[in-house]
Protein backbone atom coordinates (compact mmCIF):
# COMPACT_ATOMS: atom_id res chain seq x y z
CA UNK A 1 0.00 0.00 0.00
CA UNK A 2 1.12 3.55 -0.68
CA UNK A 3 -0.24 6.80 0.72
CA UNK A 4 -1.75 9.16 -1.86
CA UNK A 5 -0.97 12.86 -2.08
CA UNK A 6 -4.58 13.45 -3.17
CA UNK A 7 -7.49 11.19 -2.13
CA UNK A 8 -8.85 8.86 -4.78
CA UNK A 9 -12.49 9.08 -5.94
CA UNK A 10 -15.07 6.72 -4.33
CA UNK A 11 -15.14 3.13 -5.53
CA UNK A 12 -18.73 3.34 -6.76
CA UNK A 13 -20.86 0.23 -7.07
CA UNK A 14 -19.82 -3.10 -5.59
CA UNK A 15 -17.51 -5.03 -7.98
CA UNK A 16 -19.10 -8.27 -6.80
CA UNK A 17 -22.53 -7.09 -7.90
CA UNK A 18 -21.23 -5.81 -11.24
CA UNK A 19 -19.37 -9.06 -11.97
CA UNK A 20 -22.54 -11.03 -11.25
CA UNK A 21 -24.54 -8.84 -13.63
CA UNK A 22 -26.66 -7.27 -10.91
CA UNK A 23 -26.97 -3.71 -9.67
CA UNK A 24 -28.31 -4.32 -6.16
CA UNK A 25 -27.71 -6.42 -3.06
CA UNK A 26 -28.45 -9.99 -4.07
CA UNK A 27 -27.29 -13.59 -4.17
CA UNK A 28 -23.67 -12.87 -5.18
CA UNK A 29 -23.15 -10.53 -2.21
CA UNK A 30 -24.62 -13.09 0.20
CA UNK A 31 -22.35 -15.85 -1.12
CA UNK A 32 -19.18 -13.74 -0.70
CA UNK A 33 -20.25 -12.58 2.76
CA UNK A 34 -20.78 -16.17 3.88
CA UNK A 35 -17.21 -17.23 3.14
CA UNK A 36 -14.98 -18.31 6.04
CA UNK A 37 -11.43 -17.11 5.35
CA UNK A 38 -8.31 -18.54 7.01
CA UNK A 39 -4.82 -17.17 6.23
CA UNK A 40 -1.74 -18.61 7.92
CA UNK A 41 0.30 -15.43 7.51
CA UNK A 42 -0.15 -12.10 5.78
CA UNK A 43 2.24 -9.15 5.37
CA UNK A 44 1.07 -5.63 4.56
CA UNK A 45 3.70 -3.04 3.60
CA UNK A 46 2.86 0.66 3.67
CA UNK A 47 5.03 3.25 1.92
CA UNK A 48 4.90 6.97 2.66
CA UNK A 49 7.15 9.86 1.70
CA UNK A 50 8.36 10.09 5.31
CA UNK A 51 8.40 6.45 6.48
CA UNK A 52 7.68 2.86 5.55
CA UNK A 53 5.84 0.37 7.77
CA UNK A 54 4.90 -3.29 7.75
CA UNK A 55 2.09 -5.24 9.41
CA UNK A 56 2.50 -8.99 9.85
CA UNK A 57 -0.44 -11.15 10.94
CA UNK A 58 -0.40 -14.85 11.79
CA UNK A 59 -3.41 -17.18 11.86
CA UNK A 60 -5.86 -14.64 10.48
CA UNK A 61 -9.51 -15.68 10.34
CA UNK A 62 -12.47 -13.78 8.90
CA UNK A 63 -16.10 -14.84 9.18
CA UNK A 64 -19.66 -13.61 9.50
CA UNK A 65 -21.33 -13.28 12.90
CA UNK A 66 -24.74 -12.33 14.24
CA UNK A 67 -25.39 -8.93 15.89
CA UNK A 68 -24.25 -10.43 19.23
CA UNK A 69 -20.85 -11.26 17.67
CA UNK A 70 -21.41 -15.01 17.76
CA UNK A 71 -21.03 -17.50 14.92
CA UNK A 72 -24.44 -18.81 13.91
CA UNK A 73 -26.67 -19.51 10.91
CA UNK A 74 -25.63 -17.28 8.00
CA UNK A 75 -29.22 -16.08 7.64
CA UNK A 76 -28.88 -14.48 11.08
CA UNK A 77 -25.72 -12.54 10.15
CA UNK A 78 -27.63 -9.92 8.13
CA UNK A 79 -30.63 -7.73 8.86
CA UNK A 80 -32.57 -6.47 5.85
CA UNK A 81 -35.28 -3.83 6.16
CA UNK A 82 -37.25 -3.57 2.88
CA UNK A 83 -38.94 -0.34 3.95
CA UNK A 84 -35.64 1.47 4.50
CA UNK A 85 -33.99 -0.27 1.59
CA UNK A 86 -30.94 -1.01 3.74
CA UNK A 87 -29.12 -4.08 5.03
CA UNK A 88 -26.86 -4.56 8.07
CA UNK A 89 -24.00 -7.09 7.98
CA UNK A 90 -21.58 -8.09 10.74
CA UNK A 91 -18.03 -9.42 10.36
CA UNK A 92 -15.23 -10.40 12.71
CA UNK A 93 -11.49 -10.75 12.12
CA UNK A 94 -9.25 -12.58 14.61
CA UNK A 95 -5.52 -13.31 14.72
CA UNK A 96 -2.96 -14.93 16.99
CA UNK A 97 -0.04 -12.50 16.64
CA UNK A 98 0.38 -9.02 15.17
CA UNK A 99 3.75 -7.41 14.50
CA UNK A 100 4.05 -3.75 13.51
CA UNK A 101 7.31 -2.12 12.43
CA UNK A 102 7.94 1.39 11.10
CA UNK A 103 11.12 3.16 10.05
CA UNK A 104 12.03 6.43 8.33
CA UNK A 105 12.68 6.49 4.60
CA UNK A 106 15.93 7.73 3.07
CA UNK A 107 14.27 10.77 1.50
CA UNK A 108 12.01 11.56 4.44
CA UNK A 109 12.09 14.46 6.87
CA UNK A 110 13.34 12.29 9.75
CA UNK A 111 16.63 12.62 11.57
CA UNK A 112 19.66 10.87 10.01
CA UNK A 113 19.79 8.41 12.94
CA UNK A 114 16.40 6.93 13.87
CA UNK A 115 15.29 3.90 15.81
CA UNK A 116 12.75 1.65 14.11
CA UNK A 117 9.40 1.50 15.90
CA UNK A 118 8.31 -2.06 16.76
CA UNK A 119 5.21 -3.48 18.41
CA UNK A 120 4.26 -7.13 18.92
CA UNK A 121 0.82 -8.02 20.27
CA UNK A 122 -0.92 -11.26 21.14
CA UNK A 123 -4.31 -12.32 19.90
CA UNK A 124 -6.86 -9.65 19.08
CA UNK A 125 -9.91 -9.09 16.92
CA UNK A 126 -11.72 -6.51 14.82
CA UNK A 127 -15.51 -6.28 14.76
CA UNK A 128 -16.96 -4.69 11.62
CA UNK A 129 -20.55 -3.53 11.11
CA UNK A 130 -21.71 -2.26 7.73
CA UNK A 131 -24.92 -0.56 6.66
CA UNK A 132 -25.50 -0.56 2.90
CA UNK A 133 -28.25 0.37 0.50
CA UNK A 134 -29.79 -2.64 -1.19
CA UNK A 135 -30.33 -0.85 -4.51
CA UNK A 136 -26.63 -0.19 -5.23
CA UNK A 137 -24.68 -1.83 -2.34
CA UNK A 138 -23.10 1.51 -1.40
CA UNK A 139 -21.99 1.78 2.23
CA UNK A 140 -24.07 4.35 4.14
CA UNK A 141 -22.41 3.92 7.55
CA UNK A 142 -19.86 1.64 9.20
CA UNK A 143 -18.62 0.78 12.66
CA UNK A 144 -15.17 -0.67 13.35
CA UNK A 145 -14.07 -1.90 16.78
CA UNK A 146 -10.41 -2.83 17.36
CA UNK A 147 -10.18 -5.03 20.49
CA UNK A 148 -6.89 -5.97 22.18
CA UNK A 149 -6.14 -7.89 25.37
CA UNK A 150 -3.05 -7.33 27.51
CA UNK A 151 -0.48 -5.23 25.66
CA UNK A 152 3.14 -4.57 26.68
CA UNK A 153 4.87 -1.79 24.77
CA UNK A 154 8.45 -0.67 25.42
CA UNK A 155 9.39 2.66 23.82
CA UNK A 156 12.60 4.63 23.90
CA UNK A 157 12.49 8.42 23.80
CA UNK A 158 13.82 8.43 20.23
CA UNK A 159 11.12 5.96 19.17
CA UNK A 160 8.47 8.14 20.78
CA UNK A 161 9.72 11.20 18.88
CA UNK A 162 9.81 9.19 15.64
CA UNK A 163 6.23 8.01 16.22
CA UNK A 164 5.09 11.62 16.60
CA UNK A 165 6.80 12.55 13.34
CA UNK A 166 5.22 9.57 11.55
CA UNK A 167 1.79 10.68 12.74
CA UNK A 168 2.50 14.24 11.66
CA UNK A 169 3.53 13.11 8.18
CA UNK A 170 0.20 11.30 7.75
CA UNK A 171 -1.96 14.09 9.14
CA UNK A 172 -2.13 16.03 5.87
CA UNK A 173 -3.25 13.03 3.79
CA UNK A 174 -5.74 11.98 6.47
CA UNK A 175 -7.20 15.49 6.62
CA UNK A 176 -7.74 15.56 2.86
CA UNK A 177 -9.38 12.13 2.98
CA UNK A 178 -11.61 13.21 5.87
CA UNK A 179 -12.72 16.30 3.95
CA UNK A 180 -13.63 14.12 0.99
CA UNK A 181 -15.65 11.73 3.17
CA UNK A 182 -17.43 14.60 4.90
CA UNK A 183 -18.37 16.16 1.57
CA UNK A 184 -19.84 12.88 0.33
CA UNK A 185 -21.39 11.56 3.56
CA UNK A 186 -24.22 14.12 4.00
CA UNK A 187 -25.50 13.44 0.49
CA UNK A 188 -25.68 9.68 1.01
CA UNK A 189 -27.32 10.09 4.41
CA UNK A 190 -29.87 12.55 3.09
CA UNK A 191 -30.75 10.29 0.18
CA UNK A 192 -31.30 7.39 2.58
CA UNK A 193 -33.45 9.50 4.88
CA UNK A 194 -35.56 10.89 2.03
CA UNK A 195 -36.08 7.43 0.58
CA UNK A 196 -37.07 6.02 3.96
CA UNK A 197 -39.53 8.87 4.63
CA UNK A 198 -41.07 8.50 1.18
CA UNK A 199 -41.56 4.78 1.66
CA UNK A 200 -43.09 5.38 5.06
CA UNK A 201 -45.53 7.95 3.66
CA UNK A 202 -47.10 5.54 1.19
CA UNK A 203 -46.86 2.51 3.47
CA UNK A 204 -48.64 4.04 6.45
CA UNK A 205 -52.15 4.35 4.95
CA UNK A 206 -52.23 0.64 4.16
CA UNK A 207 -50.94 -0.38 7.60
CA UNK A 208 -47.87 -2.43 8.41
CA UNK A 209 -47.76 -6.13 9.10
CA UNK A 210 -46.45 -7.37 12.48
CA UNK A 211 -43.49 -9.01 10.77
CA UNK A 212 -42.47 -5.74 9.09
CA UNK A 213 -42.81 -3.91 12.40
CA UNK A 214 -40.65 -6.44 14.23
CA UNK A 215 -38.00 -6.29 11.52
CA UNK A 216 -37.95 -2.51 11.80
CA UNK A 217 -37.53 -2.66 15.56
CA UNK A 218 -34.76 -5.26 15.27
CA UNK A 219 -33.06 -3.11 12.64
CA UNK A 220 -33.27 -0.01 14.88
CA UNK A 221 -31.73 -1.93 17.78
CA UNK A 222 -28.53 -2.67 15.85
CA UNK A 223 -28.56 0.28 13.45
CA UNK A 224 -25.54 2.57 13.06
CA UNK A 225 -26.65 6.19 13.05
CA UNK A 226 -23.24 7.36 11.82
CA UNK A 227 -19.82 5.95 11.02
CA UNK A 228 -17.48 5.45 13.95
CA UNK A 229 -14.14 3.87 14.86
CA UNK A 230 -13.28 2.41 18.26
CA UNK A 231 -10.18 1.07 20.02
CA UNK A 232 -10.46 -0.89 23.28
CA UNK A 233 -7.42 -2.23 25.16
CA UNK A 234 -8.07 -4.32 28.26
CA UNK A 235 -4.66 -3.55 29.80
CA UNK A 236 -1.74 -1.52 28.46
CA UNK A 237 1.70 -1.49 30.11
CA UNK A 238 3.69 1.31 28.49
CA UNK A 239 7.39 1.67 29.29
CA UNK A 240 9.20 4.77 28.03
CA UNK A 241 12.96 4.39 28.49
CA UNK A 242 15.94 6.64 27.91
CA UNK A 243 17.83 5.70 24.75
CA UNK A 244 21.15 5.06 26.47
CA UNK A 245 22.82 3.52 23.39
CA UNK A 246 22.77 6.83 21.49
CA UNK A 247 24.21 8.79 24.42
CA UNK A 248 26.24 6.13 26.20
CA UNK A 249 29.55 7.96 25.99
CA UNK A 250 28.08 11.26 27.17
CA UNK A 251 26.24 9.64 30.10
CA UNK A 252 29.37 7.88 31.36
CA UNK A 253 31.42 11.01 30.98
CA UNK A 254 29.11 13.12 33.14
CA UNK A 255 28.18 10.30 35.53
CA UNK A 256 24.51 10.38 34.52
CA UNK A 257 22.08 7.47 34.44
CA UNK A 258 19.14 6.98 32.09
CA UNK A 259 15.57 7.18 33.34
CA UNK A 260 12.32 5.35 32.61
CA UNK A 261 8.58 5.87 32.99
CA UNK A 262 6.04 3.08 33.38
CA UNK A 263 2.35 3.76 32.68
CA UNK A 264 -0.43 1.21 33.20
CA UNK A 265 -3.87 1.71 31.67
CA UNK A 266 -6.87 -0.55 32.27
CA UNK A 267 -9.85 -0.63 29.92
CA UNK A 268 -8.50 2.19 27.81
CA UNK A 269 -10.91 3.20 25.04
CA UNK A 270 -10.81 5.62 22.12
CA UNK A 271 -13.99 6.51 20.19
CA UNK A 272 -13.89 8.55 16.98
CA UNK A 273 -16.98 9.85 15.16
CA UNK A 274 -15.64 11.61 12.04
CA UNK A 275 -19.02 12.68 10.60
CA UNK A 276 -20.70 13.92 13.78
CA UNK A 277 -22.01 17.46 13.44
CA UNK A 278 -21.73 20.01 16.21
CA UNK A 279 -24.92 20.21 18.24
CA UNK A 280 -26.32 16.82 17.14
CA UNK A 281 -27.52 14.27 19.70
CA UNK A 282 -25.01 11.83 21.20
CA UNK A 283 -27.40 9.26 22.70
CA UNK A 284 -26.42 6.64 20.12
CA UNK A 285 -22.73 6.80 21.10
CA UNK A 286 -21.15 3.66 22.54
CA UNK A 287 -20.18 5.18 25.89
CA UNK A 288 -22.95 7.75 26.22
CA UNK A 289 -23.58 9.20 29.68
CA UNK A 290 -25.85 11.90 31.09
CA UNK A 291 -22.82 14.14 31.57
CA UNK A 292 -22.75 14.59 27.78
CA UNK A 293 -26.07 16.45 27.93
CA UNK A 294 -24.29 19.50 29.34
CA UNK A 295 -21.73 19.27 26.57
CA UNK A 296 -24.55 19.00 24.00
CA UNK A 297 -26.25 22.16 25.27
CA UNK A 298 -22.92 23.99 25.25
CA UNK A 299 -22.22 22.86 21.67
CA UNK A 300 -25.68 23.94 20.46
CA UNK A 301 -25.16 27.37 21.99
CA UNK A 302 -21.82 27.78 20.21
CA UNK A 303 -23.35 26.65 16.90
CA UNK A 304 -26.22 29.11 17.19
CA UNK A 305 -23.82 31.95 18.01
CA UNK A 306 -21.65 31.01 15.02
CA UNK A 307 -24.67 30.91 12.71
CA UNK A 308 -25.88 34.32 13.88
CA UNK A 309 -22.43 35.85 13.27
CA UNK A 310 -22.27 34.23 9.84
CA UNK A 311 -25.68 35.63 8.88
CA UNK A 312 -24.56 39.14 9.87
CA UNK A 313 -21.45 38.83 7.72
Amino acid sequence: MRTCEEPRPPNGQSPIALAAGQSEYGFAEKVVEGMFIVVNSITIKIHSKAFHASFELWQLQGYSVNPNWQQSDLRLTRITDPQRGEVLTFKELTWQTLRIEADATDNGDQDPVTTPLRLITNQGRIQISLKRRTKDCNVVASKLMFLLDDLLWVLTDSQLKAMMKYAESLSEAMEKSAQQRKSLAPESVQVGEVQYCAQQSWAQPFGGSPSASSIGQYFDKHDMKESSYHLLISRLDLHICDDSHARESGALKHGMLGGAIQLTFRRMAFDYYPFHRAGDACKHWVRYSEAMETRGQWAKKLVSEFQSKTEKL
